[in-house]
């Protein structure tokens, strides 16, 4: 005998094929949330990674920052003290020149000349003085030119001058004063020592 099902079974299937919609639905709704989320936590684990390793970059900066600083004061205070050591050597150096500066031109002043004053600007020396005779002056310039530590010499001024009844020449006379070089004063030095030993 057959049987007649006379359950709304359309009805039955139309309800099972909407649960199973809804489940379908409910189930990629939480797997796009859950993806969703897990993105979120990767690129919030990013950006706090990131923000810690700027955190370190800036640290390193500010460390290297004072450590430049650091650096150019050293180098300021370098070159502060190479000119200190420069100012000294040059004072040691010309400390002589003066001494031999005198003692040349007292060696190259010829009897009959008489030195009234000396200025000296750079290595330009200019001398004021009276002769006996223009002779004279020319006999205290070719001195000045056989000197070592003096040459060059100018005659600005060469004047005739009564003094107590007797004529006199007055003259003003420019020379160069010779630096030597640190080999040759080197040498000069040392062989000014040997002959003090050896005397």
């Amino acid at each position: 005998m057959a049987r007649i099902n006379l359950l709304p079974w359309r009805e039955e299937l139309r309800r099972e094929q909407r649960r199973r919609f809804l489940s379908v639905i409910g189930l990629s709704l939480l797997l796009a949330a859950g993806v969703v989320g897990l993105v979120q936590w990767y690129f919030n684990q990013r950006i706090e990674y990131q923000g810690l390793r700027n955190a370190r970059l800036e640290k390193e900066i500010a460390t290297l920052n004072e450590k430049i600083a650091e650096i150019r004061n050293i180098e300021a205070e370098k070159e502060r003290l190479v000119k200190i050591i420069e100012a000294i050597q040059t004072l040691e150096t010309n400390r002589p020149l003066e001494v031999r500066l005198f003692d040349e031109v007292i060696t190259t002043l010829p009897e009959g000349v008489f030195l009234q004053e000396i200025d000296q600007k750079g290595t330009t020396v200019t001398v004021r003085g009276i002769a006996q005779s223009q002779s004279r002056v020319s006999s205290f310039m070719r001195n000045v030119e056989a000197s070592k530590w003096v040459t060059n010499p100018r005659l600005e001024v060469v004047q005739t001058v009564t003094e107590e009844g007797e004529r006199l020449s007055q003259f003003t006379l420019r020379v160069e004063q010779i630096i030597p070089k640190k080999e040759e004063e080197a040498t000069t030095t040392g062989a000014a020592a040997a002959a003090g030993g050896a005397s």
